[in-house]
């Protein structure tokens, strides 16, 4: 397995390479809130002309594992055990802000809120990811 990067090196930039691929960027991560642009691009779209519901969840998984990454140390892994996305509004341009907050860090147990919003401000999409610590074996 390769060495995790500095993400705090990376803001601006994509964490990986599927979120290049889809076009998340990273502009601030910590170990309590991580935040995301990701501008709305054909590729993204649907049949019908409105953001995949997919790009959603991905959004919401991407923010929350490096805020959980960076919360246990990237010395260490951490592995998304559910991630739970709400739909609440049609998008087909624009740019969307992710910003994924810690909700609970219990011993290793961490629960992200995430909110995606459009560029007028409104909530498009709303989610929560469970994700586990792995500590290394003995």
């Amino acid at each position: 397995m390769n060495p995790s990067p500095d993400i705090r090196e990376i803001l601006g930039e994509s964490p990986g390479p599927f979120d290049r691929l889809i076009g998340l960027r990273l502009t601030h991560a910590d170990e309590v809130r991580v935040e995301a642009v990701l501008p709305v691009k054909p590729e993204l779209l649907q049949a019908h002309g409105i953001v995949h519901g997919g790009v959603y969840c991905s959004a919401i998984e991407v923010t929350a594992s490096v805020g959980a990454s960076l919360r246990a140390g990237l010395d260490r892994q951490v592995v998304g055990i559910s991630n739970r996305t709400q739909f609440l509004r049609a998008t087909t341009e624009g740019t969307l802000t992710i910003t994924a907050t810690l909700g609970s860090d219990d011993d290793g147990r961490y629960l992200w809120d995430v909110v995606i919003a459009d560029d007028r401000g409104r909530n498009v999409a709303i989610g929560q990811v469970q994700l586990l610590r792995l500590d290394p074996k003995d």
